[in-house]
């Protein structure tokens, strides 16, 4: 799948902290936004180890953006959340590591993967200051 509940949970967490004046804590967040707090936590630890968000502990701790919402991307917020880039489809990106050994009988595969880059590219330009401008 695509877009995840996680990616979709960190891409609005996001844009929130993007026009938050301070940083915020994973409970306000996750009021804010109906959110589940302990599988929000999980997502903002994983985009402050992605050096997306920096976080700040004590009493007025909480998550700030780490970079400029022009140069975070889709593809880092969603590569950083999942673990991996985001997929159209379970398939290898290659012929040669193909886990079912039938890709020269494959007819769909050149298109799927031509999909896939497509989507690559559109993930890699579309910024978190895009969304905000729209």
């Amino acid at each position: 799948m695509l877009i995840t509940r996680a990616s979709e949970y960190a891409i609005l967490s996001l844009i929130v902290l993007s026009k938050a004046s301070s940083p915020m804590d994973s409970e306000t967040l996750s009021n804010q936004l109906g959110i589940s707090k302990s599988f929000l936590a999980k997502i903002l630890q994983a985009l402050a180890k992605k050096d997306i968000l920096k976080s700040y502990k004590g009493v007025n701790g909480g998550f700030a953006l780490l970079k400029d919402a022009k140069d975070i991307t889709m593809l880092d917020i969603m590569s950083s959340v999942e673990g991996k880039a985001p997929a159209v489809f379970d398939c290898s990106p290659s012929l040669e590591d193909c886990p079912s050994n039938k890709a020269n009988l494959c007819t769909i595969w050149p298109f799927l993967n031509k999909l896939q880059g497509k989507i690559d590219t559109f993930l890699s330009e579309l910024t978190l200051q895009d969304l905000l401008e729209q």
